[in-house]
């Protein structure tokens, strides 16, 4: 880890407009900016030279914390001997070496990785393999794709199409046709202040049969879900929900997705969602974490049966129509391996498991916290569910993540929401300081 400090840039006297700032309310930001200029560590700074802990793992990616030298050698060296090279018909030798690291890393049977741009790429991708699988063994009539309610699957019209979050889809029209939504897991009724995974709430999978039912198993292409949905808020799958999912798809013939883009690469203590839960998909989406947020770039893990179901007819013909231009960028695959060597060298993608029990204590210690009707956790994640305030939902959560980022504390608020995913490098100190930071600044909200 590279402990050399940063001069930090001061952007305070830069012109703001010309920036549009996405999922930001712009004209709020700009009358009071919070800029951060540097990053090491557990810790960004601020342009006003303050630290801030980094309870959010930059937005649930750089997942083994800030600043390695390892990674920005990379990807001078790779800058150094080939910049871009295109993907299309052509090759390079690094796209293919990661490929194989990543193919390694993944469960049995995944054996085939097809790199995107994003994790809303890495969706997208997903959901025309399964309409191109079906089409390629005979089965044209499954075009039917089905997401869940307050899900989050990115920003594609095929991402949001399957997405659950209303503010997300509003503003952009019909959206795909042929889209179902099977309903979310979360109870406060059944399941507040559940520690790891809640016992009530299997039985929601089973709205997948009404699907079927409704629309014939012949129709259906695929599912698509996140393990633990985090962007909505941290909704932890139900004991037995996503198992009786994969049997669900197994009787219909449907294919199964998990969206891993948060998931993957430690967050739950194991390296994939899917290991942790005893689950397979068909295929599952990740990003964020690949390259520990230091450049853009999307995997997409595909099951043999998948990728085989393709590589038929003449040898010459393109099997799948469809990719990007920086599918494997040489740059972004640098960065992608000096990660992977991070990751096997500190034991990160297992630290997790590690320090799950001293987290759970710790984010439940909460539970008595002045506004707090929620928590609930698993892996190094935490959602902290707060009471709104009447005819202004959302308010009070933005107020606490702006009292927090004055106190020295990044976190993430989705309406009244507190989620918290902290690098993986997180020590006992640094999950005490997020909770009575939290504390403290709760009971000063009113």
């Amino acid at each position: 880890m590279n402990t050399s400090q940063h001069t930090a840039f001061s952007g305070t006297n830069q012109p703001l407009e010309a920036y549009w700032m996405p999922f930001t309310a712009n004209r709020q930001f700009k009358k009071n900016p919070k800029m951060l200029t540097s990053a090491m560590g557990m810790f960004y700074q601020s342009d006003d030279n303050r630290q801030i802990l980094d309870g959010t793992a930059g937005l649930w990616c750089c997942n083994a914390g800030h600043g390695y030298h390892e990674i920005a050698d990379a990807v001078h060296k790779q800058l150094s001997t080939l910049d871009f090279a295109p993907s299309f018909q052509l090759g390079h030798p690094i796209a293919f070496e990661f490929a194989e690291r990543l193919k390694q890393l993944a469960p049995e049977g995944f054996d085939h990785v097809f790199f995107t741009g994003s994790g809303s790429e890495s969706v997208d991708t997903t959901l025309k393999m399964a309409l191109a699988y079906h089409r390629a063994r005979g089965e044209g009539t499954r075009t039917r794709l089905i997401g869940r309610e307050r899900g989050y699957h990115g920003v594609g019209f095929g991402g949001i199409s399957v997405g659950g979050i209303v503010g997300n889809r509003r503003q952009f029209g019909t959206l795909l046709t042929g889209v179902d939504h099977l309903p979310h897991t979360h109870s406060l009724e059944n399941n507040a202040f559940t520690k790891g995974q809640p016992k009530w709430g299997a039985h929601l999978a089973d709205n997948l049969e009404n699907i079927v039912a409704l629309h014939g198993a012949e129709t259906i292409a695929a599912v698509i879900v996140e393990p633990v949905a985090g962007s909505t808020g941290v909704l932890i799958p139900p004991q037995g929900y996503l198992e009786r999912l994969r049997k669900i798809c197994d009787t219909y013939g449907i294919l199964l997705i998990f969206d891993e883009v948060i998931t993957g690469f430690g967050r739950l203590g194991s390296p994939f969602a899917t290991e942790y839960f005893g689950v397979k998909p068909d295929m599952f989406t990740t990003a964020k974490g690949l390259t520990n947020g230091v450049l853009p770039m999307g995997a997409v893990f595909v099951q043999k049966h998948i990728h085989d179901a393709f590589m038929s007819g003449p040898e010459e013909m393109i099997e799948l129509f469809h990719g990007f231009t920086y599918s494997g960028h040489p740059v972004s695959c640098a960065a992608g391996l000096a990660t992977l060597d991070i990751y096997e060298r500190d034991g990160l993608l297992t630290r997790g498991a590690e320090i799950e029990d001293y987290w759970q204590t710790a984010m439940h210690s909460l539970n008595d916290a002045k506004h707090v009707i929620d928590v609930r956790n698993l892996g190094i994640i935490a959602g902290i569910e707060i009471s709104g305030r009447d005819g202004s939902p959302g308010s009070r959560a933005y107020d606490v993540f702006t009292a927090c980022f004055e106190a020295g504390l990044l976190i993430r608020v989705t309406g009244d929401i507190i989620a918290l995913s902290p690098p993986l490098i997180v020590e006992h100190q640094h999950i005490d300081q997020m909770v009575e930071t939290l504390r403290t600044i709760l009971s000063g909200t009113a």
